[in-house]
């Protein structure tokens, strides 16, 4: 929980569009001094320029989270530069859909290793320090929020490897939090779990490394991309709406923070199917009229 932003330091992860260049944006209104790290170079110049012209201090760095040493440098410039920061927004991820078995070797390297190792080197290397400022000075405040997804708590089925991915964040960001617990009132976590809003995960091939070798894609792939794509972009909640959701959740220690609670009943179904023993619920329930046609896309 932090309870004053002004003066403090936000890290962000994937800050060059979407959540994370709006979060920047509100943490720059907040007078917050803003680190500001992603893949793609010309959109975080971009982002970093409109938000140092809001007469904060901004530090840019060009970051594969998958990387160890990417990240490594990331958190040691932070410390040199602003010392422990106080909010740390483990955000960048990337989309991937299709038949869990036609994902490529190539494929799981790359959706886990930015959506969950991304995360992991986040929680690893940011939190020690953010223990360290807390021992030493009975007023920090800090908070970390990891970005899973409503797939981290759904299976939906024609993206597996995605599904796979964010259940890993919020087990992660669950036992995180119950670890800070065990040891510091003054830092805290929450998880933030988007359901279809507009933002560019559907682009996400955009920033595939080169070293990973991209295949032809499968029918799957091409049908469960074209749903992705109408889904989010016909999504009613902002990219805005959901960053304030965020600090809100920060300013409040709430840990979990939905886009769309209404989606709740559908991890309400699933949940009462494990408890209860019964085979996983037909996610298409609500709206059967999809799966048929997904159903019948992939038999055809």
């Amino acid at each position: 929980m932090i309870t004053d932003f002004k003066g403090k330091t936000a890290v962000l992860t994937g800050a060059g569009s979407g959540f994370g260049l709006e979060c920047a944006r509100i943490a720059a209104g907040l007078g917050m001094n803003v680190v500001m790290a992603d893949v793609q170079q010309d959109a975080l110049d971009k982002a970093a320029a409109e938000i140092s012209g809001m007469g904060v201090q901004v530090l840019a760095r060009r970051v594969d989270v998958s990387k160890a040493e990417d990240m490594q440098e990331l958190a040691d410039a932070v410390k040199a530069r602003f010392g422990a920061p106080n909010f740390v927004f483990n955000n960048a991820g990337v989309g991937s859909g299709g038949l869990v078995w036609e994902n490529t070797l190539a494929d799981w390297e790359w959706v886990l290793g930015v959506n969950v190792w991304g995360v992991v080197h986040g929680v690893r290397l940011f939190t020690p320090m953010m223990l360290e400022a807390a021992k030493a000075d009975a007023t920090y405040q800090g908070h970390i929020v990891n970005t899973a997804s409503m797939a981290g708590l759904l299976t939906a089925p024609n993206m597996g490897i995605y599904n796979v991915s964010k259940h890993a964040v919020v087990a992660l960001t669950e036992t995180l939090y119950q670890d800070l617990k065990l040891v510091t009132d003054q830092i805290s976590a929450s998880v933030l779990c988007p359901y279809f809003v507009p933002t560019g995960i559907t682009q996400s091939q955009r920033n595939r490394p080169s070293s990973l070798p991209e295949e032809k894609p499968t029918q799957s792939q091409l049908i469960g991309q074209a749903m992705s794509d109408k889904a989010v972009s016909s999504g009613k909640v902002s990219a805005v709406q959901v960053a304030q959701f965020v600090f809100d959740a920060v300013a409040h220690d709430q840990f979990y923070v939905y886009s769309h609670p209404q989606a709740l009943g559908n991890v309400q179904s699933r949940m009462e199917a494990i408890v209860q023993q019964h085979n996983p619920p037909n996610p298409f329930s609500t709206r059967p009229e999809v799966g048929e046609k997904l159903r019948a896309a992939l038999r055809g």
